[in-house]
């Protein structure tokens, strides 16, 4: 049976901030470390996406992370992204994405709040402050930064403290409507979120295997991927 979603006020409502997990890239076809063998890429998560991992085999997390950034420049936006671009046509959108990689940007969104890092990009391990735009897929051992230190992957790893989780906690205090895309809800500090926002506000879960949130009020879920689900919010939002 087609699920209804409630009729909204839209005129009332001007920011409306999106967090998105790796659902809405899996359907791009960019693989996740929950895959159903639990291997991110055939590798275990403590071998490729912790600090120790970078410290016991640095040429393995290169190369990790070198193939991941190759599959990104072969993948494309989904209906989901594109949908969220619309957004923007009547509302103030704001995305918070847990995704490394940069298919929110590539549809055209204009505010995109990365809290894991991005994979594209790379930074010094001596000044985290020195972050580059990596020329090509490939970063290899030698590449130095300006102060003469190796470049690592962009990427906030396992472990390792989350700079952006900060402003995106404001982003979301100052919510009209929180559309939550494409996650599980299981990797914190992100996943509480959601608890941020200010009461009376609506939040809509969008993910096929979405549960209710305790103390969460005003949820709706929406058990949809991201492609079929995202629009039709959209749509609604857009109609009104």
């Amino acid at each position: 049976m087609a699920q209804v979603v409630p009729k909204l006020n839209v005129n009332e409502m001007k920011k409306i901030v999106v967090l998105t997990g790796a659902g809405i890239s899996a359907e791009s076809g960019v693989r996740t470390f929950r895959d159903s063998d639990g291997l991110w890429e055939e590798h275990r998560i403590e071998d490729v996406a912790t600090f120790e991992a970078w410290q016991r085999n640095q040429q393995l997390v290169l190369d990790f992370y070198n193939q991941r950034r190759k599959q990104l420049y072969e993948v494309k936006p989904n209906a989901g992204h594109l949908a969220l671009v619309e957004l923007e046509k009547k509302f103030d959108v704001q995305i918070i994405t847990q995704n490394v990689d940069d298919l929110h940007e590539q549809a055209g969104s204009t505010h995109v709040l990365h809290l894991h890092g991005e994979l594209k990009k790379v930074r010094s391990t001596v000044d985290s402050s020195l972050v580059y735009t990596l020329d090509g897929w490939v970063l290899k051992k030698g590449d130095l930064c300006e102060k003469g230190s190796q470049l690592r992957p962009h990427i906030v790893w396992f472990g390792e403290a989350v700079p952006m989780i900060e402003p995106a906690t404001e982003l979301v205090s100052e919510a009209d409507i929180l559309m939550v895309i494409g996650t599980s809800l299981n990797v914190y500090p992100a996943a509480g979120l959601v608890y941020y926002v200010k009461p009376g506000t609506p939040v809509y879960l969008i993910d096929p295997k979405a549960e209710m949130l305790s103390g969460v009020k005003n949820l709706t879920v929406m058990r949809e991927n991201a492609g079929t689900g995202v629009p039709k919010l959209v749509n609604q939002l857009l109609s009104k």
